[in-house]
Protein backbone atom coordinates (compact mmCIF):
# COMPACT_ATOMS: atom_id res chain seq x y z
CA UNK A 1 0.00 0.00 0.00
CA UNK A 2 1.39 3.45 -1.06
CA UNK A 3 0.27 6.82 0.92
CA UNK A 4 0.43 9.67 -1.05
CA UNK A 5 -0.18 13.27 0.13
CA UNK A 6 -1.27 16.05 -2.20
CA UNK A 7 1.30 18.99 -1.71
CA UNK A 8 -1.70 21.87 -2.19
CA UNK A 9 -3.51 19.60 0.53
CA UNK A 10 -0.25 19.37 3.18
CA UNK A 11 0.01 23.66 2.14
CA UNK A 12 -3.56 23.60 3.24
CA UNK A 13 -3.48 22.35 6.28
CA UNK A 14 -0.27 24.57 7.64
CA UNK A 15 -2.12 27.68 6.46
CA UNK A 16 -4.72 26.00 8.31
CA UNK A 17 -2.96 25.58 11.55
CA UNK A 18 -1.35 29.41 10.62
CA UNK A 19 -3.89 31.21 10.60
CA UNK A 20 -5.48 29.32 13.63
CA UNK A 21 -3.15 30.75 15.70
CA UNK A 22 -4.30 33.65 18.61
CA UNK A 23 -4.02 36.98 17.28
CA UNK A 24 -0.81 37.71 19.10
CA UNK A 25 1.79 40.51 17.35
CA UNK A 26 3.33 38.80 15.00
CA UNK A 27 6.98 39.23 13.64
CA UNK A 28 7.94 39.99 10.00
CA UNK A 29 9.07 36.83 8.51
CA UNK A 30 5.77 34.69 10.27
CA UNK A 31 3.95 37.48 7.73
CA UNK A 32 6.52 36.42 4.92
CA UNK A 33 5.91 32.82 5.64
CA UNK A 34 2.42 33.23 5.63
CA UNK A 35 2.03 35.00 2.16
CA UNK A 36 4.50 32.71 0.58
CA UNK A 37 2.63 29.96 1.79
CA UNK A 38 -0.52 31.00 0.27
CA UNK A 39 1.27 32.29 -2.92
CA UNK A 40 2.42 28.72 -3.63
CA UNK A 41 -0.68 27.17 -2.24
CA UNK A 42 -2.22 29.19 -5.03
CA UNK A 43 -0.26 28.33 -7.63
CA UNK A 44 -0.25 24.47 -7.19
CA UNK A 45 -4.08 24.55 -7.18
CA UNK A 46 -4.91 26.95 -9.71
CA UNK A 47 -4.37 24.14 -12.62
CA UNK A 48 -6.78 21.89 -10.95
CA UNK A 49 -10.77 21.24 -11.61
CA UNK A 50 -10.91 22.78 -7.99
CA UNK A 51 -9.16 26.16 -8.63
CA UNK A 52 -11.08 26.42 -12.17
CA UNK A 53 -14.13 26.18 -10.01
CA UNK A 54 -13.16 28.51 -7.60
CA UNK A 55 -12.10 31.18 -10.50
CA UNK A 56 -15.49 30.79 -11.80
CA UNK A 57 -17.06 31.88 -8.34
CA UNK A 58 -14.88 34.27 -7.81
CA UNK A 59 -15.60 35.94 -11.40
CA UNK A 60 -19.45 34.94 -11.34
CA UNK A 61 -19.21 36.80 -7.99
CA UNK A 62 -17.76 40.15 -9.09
CA UNK A 63 -19.80 39.87 -12.22
CA UNK A 64 -22.68 40.14 -9.59
CA UNK A 65 -21.19 42.76 -7.38
CA UNK A 66 -20.51 45.01 -10.48
CA UNK A 67 -24.10 44.63 -12.25
CA UNK A 68 -25.79 45.16 -8.48
CA UNK A 69 -23.48 48.44 -8.74
CA UNK A 70 -24.49 50.29 -11.58
CA UNK A 71 -27.61 51.59 -11.94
Amino acid sequence: MVLTVDLAVLLAIVIFILVRRPPKPRKRIDAVLTMTLVLVFGVLIAPTSFGHWILDATNDLAQGVTQAATP
